[in-house]
């Protein structure tokens, strides 16, 4: 009978039907059973699972990792931070022959434009280096190695023709330096401690009244006895003027060598109030302009 079964009854064949200690098999038995078997099936099968993945070789991932670096550097010596070398000492004492300096590409593509008191990297205008040979090496394979680090931004070009000063009077600016100085920006003398020692502010070059046209910036070296500047190429077409368009971006710190690092703020003589183009006036073209309706409301309502 079935219920006999259940019961502990032998089987029809006369077999007993139970587990070693002589008791039936239940289903907790059997389903236990049936668990350790599929757990030990996936032990193995794990095992094996773990054992499986082989990890490739360092110099099978180096190549993929140099490739990834080299693509990381060339984007952000595009869009975000490039390393210029100085040539020359016509920005001494703030930065030193040799020096290199990181230089914010960034801000420019959003629309930011050069400001006064800023140093700025540039491409020539024009006729400014016309006179200063590419600095190349002889050696062939050094060449093509500066070549490689200069595209991807580790090293600087020696081909490119860029320059670095300081902003001193940007577009709608009248800026001008008579006999031994100050330099004056819109009528508002500059003091300028960043001035090679021993300099005068007008150097040996004197000039303006000049009108800066929008959209240009006039720049001058720190060491003004030592800096082919904005004085010096009045006689070309900007009247030494620089377009807003061929600055690479600002230099915001000295990175290399370490003896010489420095950040380069703007100074605070470039925040007197009326430095601005029109400064003094500003306020009282402003409250004429607020006062006009005022007036006229008045006398409307006095009619």
């Amino acid at each position: 009978m079935v219920i006999g079964a259940r019961s502990g009854a032998p089987e029809p064949d006369g077999e007993p039907s139970g587990n070693s200690e002589g008791r039936p098999a239940e289903d907790g038995d059997a389903l236990r059973a049936a668990d350790s078997g599929e757990t030990e099936e996936s032990d193995s099968a794990s095992g094996r699972a773990r054992r499986a993945p082989k990890q490739r070789s360092f110099w099978k991932e180096l190549p993929i990792l140099i490739g990834i670096a080299l693509i990381l550097a060339l984007v952000i010596k595009t869009f975000f931070v490039q390393a210029f070398s100085i040539p020359s000492g016509s920005m001494e004492n703030t930065l030193q022959v040799g020096d290199r300096v990181l230089v914010d590409k960034l801000t420019p593509w959003f629309g930011s434009e050069p400001e006064r008191g800023e140093v700025v990297v540039f491409k020539d205008p024009g006729g400014w280096l016309n006179d200063e040979p590419a600095q190349r090496s002889n050696n062939s394979f050094v060449r093509g190695v500066q070549d490689v680090f200069s595209f991807i931004g580790l090293m600087p070009s020696s081909d490119e023709k860029d320059l670095i000063k300081r902003v001193i009077a940007v577009g709608g600016d009248t800026v001008e330096c008579q006999d031994s100085g100050p330099v004056k920006v819109n009528g508002i003398a500059l003091d300028e401690p960043y001035i090679f020692a021993g300099n005068t502010p007008c150097g040996e070059k004197p000039f303006g009244p000049v009108k800066v046209p929008d959209g240009r910036i006039w720049v001058m070296g720190d060491h003004r006895s030592n800096s082919l500047d904005s004085r010096y190429h009045m006689d070309q077409p900007g009247g030494g003027t620089v377009p807003v368009g061929n600055v690479v971006g600002r230099a915001f710190v000295v990175a290399w060598p370490i003896g010489d690092w420095a950040t380069l703020p703007v100074p605070d003589t470039f925040d007197q109030k009326g430095l601005a183009a029109g400064g003094p006036l500003a306020p009282t073209l402003a409250g004429a302009a607020l006062a006009a309706p005022a007036v006229w409301w008045v006398r409307k309502r006095r009619r």
